[in-house]
């Protein structure tokens, strides 16, 4: 069984990155009403996930936005009408949005956390490793990464017990990474790694530099 505490915590981080959605976030936020120490837990990884946010920088858009938005608008003579006809389009654009948009919504796979991916040396990164309920895609999201120089890149394999690495594909070093399981059949008892390779990934097929981060798949 997986450590129940590890579990939790790879569950607030994801909520509290936004990225925790569908049932699994409804369940977490059932949980927390009831679960003083689980709403400590997620109370903890948004402070520590706080700095991400002010590291935004907003962007204004660029005045030929509002020139196409402005010139998109009816003449002020057909405002009173515009209001209705846009009230209605409003109305029409609400009803499919009921319609469609859960469409939408169950169409993109569900990911649930399996475990968290932890530095050998001391520090806050670490990486969550998520998967669909299918075990065919596998999502990687970064907590506090640190900065890899653009000669650089991060290469996430599984390794088998007693088997040499199997490359899963190169990750992006501060965005939220899906990648396909085609390569390999995730099974418990595997190591999850990332090492830190050449630009583009190994040139071997095979780690060639140092494993940044890692640790074993428990359950699935």
């Amino acid at each position: 069984m997986k450590n129940r505490g590890e579990y939790d915590s790879a569950l607030a981080a994801e909520y509290a990155l936004g990225t925790l959605r569908g049932p699994a976030r409804f369940k977490l936020e059932q949980r927390i009403r009831h679960e003083p120490e689980l709403a400590v837990l997620v109370a903890r990884w948004q402070r520590l996930l706080a700095p991400l946010d002010h590291a935004l920088i907003p962007i204004t858009p660029p005045e030929r936005v509002w020139k196409k938005i402005q010139l998109s608008l009816p003449p002020l003579a057909r405002q009173r009408r515009w209001r209705w006809d846009y009230l209605a389009w409003a109305l029409a654009a609400g009803l499919a949005a009921v319609v469609l948009v859960p469409r939408f919504i169950e169409q993109t796979p569900e990911f649930t956390p399996a475990l968290v991916l932890s530095s050998g040396q001391t520090g806050s990164e670490q990486w969550i490793v998520s998967l669909d309920k299918a075990v065919k895609h596998l999502q990687l999201t970064p907590v506090n990464p640190q900065q890899i120089a653009a000669t650089n890149s991060l290469q996430l394999w599984a390794i088998p017990a007693g088997e040499k690495p199997v490359s899963l594909g190169v990750v992006a070093a501060k965005d939220l990474t899906r990648l396909p399981l085609d390569q390999i059949q995730l099974a418990k008892g595997m190591t999850i790694a990332i090492s830190l390779e050449p630009a583009g990934g190994s040139p071997t097929g095979q780690p060639t530099g140092p494993v940044l981060y890692a640790g074993q798949l428990v359950s699935l």
